[in-house]
């Protein structure tokens, strides 16, 4: 059954999870270092003040911040996506001024960022600054966007979760695999879907995932670090994106504002109904 439901993920075109909705995958500009190690920036909402602190591990994604906070991109814009429990999502350009009810999320500034994993060190506990992007589908090389970033709230989960979640990471790597393996034979995928070949289809769904299997076994099993369980189980957050998305910063004063805003009353498109609004970002000198 579970090589069955592989195949059916695959010939049906499997969708991701999107945390971004980009127009554009265009690459990011060249541009010189501006900073060195962490940098602490003040962001002042409508719903009060929140301190942050860019990792001077990430240096692309800090000094691309940085950029968009002198230059002025962020002022005015909204906290257009918030889910409670989850995160709350900003830095569309087109959320400056939106009129009430319109979609939000696919505004840009034209190119995107290298993703810079530095993974476990950050990962996605609760506070973390972290670049929403584009699916794997259209994105493999898992490059952030521009100017759209989350701060996680999440939840707390208990050790039996979270071992549950581990499991889930590992199969998930397997099919992610699989998936990357059976993209290279769509041709013949194809092919056969068209002529009704459903013993051709069983014989390469066995063969991907063998060859699915083998690669698979040659990785180190995912587990959570110390510092992760710890994390997860006292002050929560989402391990489920873990390694797939860039975490290169963190709240350090504020979090209660965090937490106000995720807890706003949103509509279908999780927009808030009352706009959150970022008056201001200036860098702490």
């Amino acid at each position: 059954m579970r090589k069955i439901i592989f195949i059916v993920m695959t010939f049906a075109m499997m969708s991701s999870t999107i945390i971004a909705k980009e127009n554009k995958n265009i690459k990011m500009e060249n541009q010189t270092t501006q900073a060195t190690g962490d940098i602490m920036v003040d962001i002042k909402t409508s719903v009060g003040d929140i301190r942050i602190r860019l990792y001077g591990e990430t240096p692309k994604h800090r000094d691309n911040f940085i950029k968009l906070v002198k230059n002025g991109t962020y002022a005015g814009t909204d906290f257009h996506r918030v889910i409670n429990n989850f995160m709350i999502q900003a830095g569309d350009p087109e959320s400056k001024g939106a009129p009430k009810g319109k979609q939000l999320g696919t505004g840009d500034v034209g190119y995107t960022i290298p993703a810079e994993f530095v993974y476990p060190q950050y990962f996605h506990k609760k506070g973390v600054l972290a670049a929403a992007r584009q699916g794997d589908q259209v994105n493999p090389n898992k490059e952030s966007s521009g100017c759209q970033f989350y701060i996680v709230t999440g939840q707390v989960y208990n050790d039996s979760t979270l071992l549950s979640m581990e499991q889930q990471m590992n199969h998930q790597r397997l099919n992610t695999i699989f998936q990357s393996l059976a993209q290279k034979r769509m041709k013949e995928i194809y092919k056969m879907r068209k002529e009704n070949d459903q013993e051709g289809l069983m014989n390469l769904q066995e063969e991907l995932f063998e060859q699915a299997q083998n690669e698979a076994d040659k990785l180190p099993e995912l587990r959570f670090t110390p510092e992760q369980i710890e994390a997860y189980t006292t002050v929560g957050g989402t391990p489920h994106l873990d390694g797939a998305y860039t975490v290169f910063g963190e709240v350090l004063e504020g979090i209660e504002v965090v937490d106000a805003i995720q807890k706003v009353e949103t509509d279908r498109s999780d927009r808030p109904l009352q706009d959150v609004v970022i008056k201001k970002m200036t860098i702490v000198e």
